[in-house]
């Protein structure tokens, strides 16, 4: 119960962040970046609703959406949204291999695909690599 209060206080002071959560084509959000999310629209949610609940696992994203009559306009507004950012990077981080294969091979000669050694090749090659994998490096959460 301890290490989940202090998990969330740790939640909330990343809540001083200036992310927003708005309408975004392919936007996506580290696991960092949606705790602070959840912190600033959701905090006060999540103390009522949810305290004790370990962050792992989706435990507070479930809880959030258990309890959907009762949460607050901002935190309704958000969640959902939230969820979806970080549903992206992971299925971003997923495809980067398919999308930058041929990038790889180009750029990356003797890597083996699926290494993580590629994604910093990339990284390395970003002025010349194709303006897909960029794309598809900047929405795993690899590129800038």
């Amino acid at each position: 119960m301890r290490f989940a209060g202090l998990a969330l206080a740790a939640v909330l002071a990343l809540a001083g962040g200036q992310l927003t959560v708005g309408p975004a084509k392919a936007q996506t959000v580290s696991y960092a970046q949606a705790a602070g999310l959840l912190a600033q629209h959701c905090g006060g949610d999540i103390m009522k609703h949810c305290r004790g609940l370990n962050l792992g696992n989706n435990a507070v994203g479930n809880c959030l959406a258990q309890n959907a009559a009762q949460l607050t306009p901002a935190c309704a507004a958000n969640h959902a949204g939230i969820r979806e950012m970080t549903e992206a990077r992971a299925a971003a981080q997923k495809q980067v291999y398919k999308t930058c294969d041929r990038d790889a091979a180009q750029f990356c000669p003797g890597l083996v695909p699926g290494d993580g050694n590629i994604v910093s090749c990339l990284l390395e090659a970003s002025k010349v690599v194709s303006a897909t994998c960029t794309a598809s490096l900047v929405n795993a959460g690899y590129g800038q």
